[in-house]
């Protein structure tokens, strides 16, 4: 009967974010991976479940949400279900961009990562993929899973802001408030300020006191508020200041505001209470 096929789903996309070759959603029953390699670096937490897998020809194995499992490129793995509920995970597949070649040795010997905060960045970051549009967002919380991972291969500290933070986070301010109509990328923001781009959102938030892209998505919806009480449209408002779409727009807008554009809009003939 097809209702006791072991059940499998898989959802799989390339997003618009320098550094993530492909990401993945799975959730396996019944499945074991061939042995096999990637080009990439496979960045993976699980949902739920346990998952059991071999990388250079040792067996590990990896139960519930604690652990981060990262893979290098260029090492044969495979994996498999452990038992008959299977497990769901999220990967990220990272170019060398991410991490470079020479520290796949030292992947090797603890594929297994226990670290509560990675784990919860990578959370975040596969929550703002999900939104294709929200690129700022992702890019911001990618770099922090990048110093956060070279941590743990690299032994490298993160740089902390200093006596530059407050010129630093002014002049970000300023590039922001420049491009709120057309936007701008993390990476492009951090080269015309020469500046690593972790060190960049840290020096804006202890400034203002949140992330830059926070900054940014307020600054729009402060100024679609305007244009719609101005009696623009919710759809033009939404390619005026640089969102993706009007669905983009709604979501950031209903999050702010607590109702829709449309609605916000209708305030202003006197029809509805005003929100303040």
């Amino acid at each position: 009967m097809s209702g006791d096929r072991p059940r499998t789903s898989v959802s799989a996309w390339r997003p618009q974010v320098p550094g993530i070759a492909e990401v993945l959603h799975a959730h396996f029953t019944d499945h074991a991976y061939p042995a096999h390699t990637h080009d990439t670096w496979d960045l993976m937490i699980l949902d739920d479940g346990a998952v059991d897998f071999a990388l250079d020809r040792h067996r590990h194995g990896a139960t519930g949400t604690a652990g981060v499992l990262l893979l290098p490129p260029g090492v044969p793995h495979d994996g498999r279900t452990v038992n008959a509920s299977g497990f769901r995970k999220r990967n990220l597949y990272l170019d060398d961009s991410v991490l470079p070649q020479r520290l796949a040795g030292r992947a090797v010997d603890a594929p297994v990562v226990t670290d509560g905060l990675l784990r919860r960045r990578i959370h975040q970051l596969h929550a703002a993929l999900v939104h294709t549009e929200d690129r700022f967002e992702a890019e911001s919380r990618l770099s922090f899973i990048t110093e956060r991972l070279h941590s743990h291969l690299d032994a490298l500290k993160p740089r902390t802001p200093g006596h530059e933070t407050n010129r630093l986070a002014a002049r970000l301010r300023e590039l922001l408030d420049a491009r709120i109509h057309v936007g701008i990328s993390l990476h492009e923001a951090a080269a015309i300020l020469y500046a690593h781009p972790t060190h960049l959102i840290r020096c804006f938030k202890q400034t203002y006191g949140l992330p830059p892209h926070t900054y940014l998505t307020g600054k729009r919806i402060e100024q679609a508020r305007r244009l719609l009480l101005d009696g623009r449209r919710p759809a033009e408002v939404a390619t005026t200041l640089g969102f993706h779409d009007q669905a983009h727009l709604n979501r950031h807008f209903t999050r702010h505001m607590g109702t829709t554009p449309a609605r916000y809009a209708r305030t202003r003939s006197g029809s509805a209470a005003p929100p303040f």
